[in-house]
């Protein structure tokens, strides 16, 4: 969970990135406080690799601003980088060194504890004896994991971190993730697997189209109930203190609600219903909607 300071560790205003006439990332803003889980949710080309790679300070901002720690992510990218651990999306190693010549590399070149990422890669049960060019997709991937979560900074941005990853070890990663923001760190991450998202974030942006569509709490998603029963009869409307809106189409009955299932059930005995259906709304559910109403647009 967050930690209890009001420091933000990462924040956007007006953050747009343009390639000519075609716009990759639209007056993007968000905020995540020090000590959150952050994750971005998007189709291929909605523009999370392009968010990352502007709060990295690789790309120059067509427009607004991006700050890690109080820097400007372009103007200060040395001090970014300095209080970021980074895994691009397709990782990049030395292919012609063994994986654990590698880990000691990159804590050599931050002067971090290499016996760190030793431990990660046994975690993640990656065989360090092994060249890169002799290793799998997968295995690199894990091998880029260890180099990465090895590092001391408080921020860890994270493009696809379980990619090519079987799901037992995408369990690994995601603990992993979890022992990070339980120290303090600030993790922002992104994924197509709404699962993970759903089981490690604080909160999760879904882009669409190179705009930021919706900025979710996984607490409040997960207080959301979703209620749907056949109405045998008439509808007695509810108390309005429960602050429901119900569809009643063709006696199908349906509406959602964040408010304790108690009183809500109790209104419910007093209707003639059949059929009840009470479920968690779920993440895939708001990312479905997001982009049915990009569809109905």
């Amino acid at each position: 969970m967050p930690a209890e300071s009001d420091a933000l560790m990462v924040e956007t205003d007006g953050l747009t990135k343009r390639y000519g006439d075609f716009v990759a990332l639209d007056r993007c803003r968000f905020q995540v406080p020090a000590g959150e889980v952050f994750g971005l949710l998007g189709p291929n080309g909605a523009g999370k690799t392009t968010l990352l790679r502007l709060l990295m300070g690789f790309l120059r901002p067509s427009g607004g601003w991006a700050r890690i720690d109080g820097r400007d992510c372009f103007r200060q990218s040395y001090e970014v980088h300095q209080r970021t651990a980074y895994l691009p999306g397709e990782p990049r190693l030395f292919r012609y060194m063994r994986g654990r010549s590698v880990l000691r590399f990159f804590a050599d070149l931050r002067g971090d504890d290499w016996s760190r990422s030793e431990d990660i890669a046994e975690q993640l049960e990656l065989n360090l004896a092994r060249r890169v060019a002799f290793m799998s997709t997968g295995m690199r991937q894990k091998l880029a994991l260890a180099a990465t979560f090895a590092v001391d900074a408080p921020l860890l941005i994270l493009d696809e971190p379980t990619s090519n990853l079987d799901p037992t070890v995408r369990g690994v990663v995601s603990q992993l993730v979890r022992q990070a923001s339980g120290a303090g760190r600030t993790v922002l991450f992104s994924s197509h697997v709404l699962s993970e998202v759903e089981e490690t974030c604080d909160r999760v942006a879904i882009l669409r189209s190179g705009r930021l569509a919706l900025v979710q709490s996984m607490d409040e998603l997960r207080r959301r109930t979703r209620i749907r029963a056949k109405l045998q009869g008439s509808l007695i409307d509810p108390p309005a203190e429960l602050e429901l809106r119900v569809e009643c189409v063709d006696g199908r009955l349906s509406f959602e609600t964040d408010r304790p299932l108690p009183p809500v059930l109790e209104w419910l005995a007093r209707l003639p219903l059949d059929d009840v259906q009470i479920d968690s709304v779920g993440l895939r559910s708001i990312y479905d909607q997001c982009f049915a109403e990009e569809v109905d647009a």
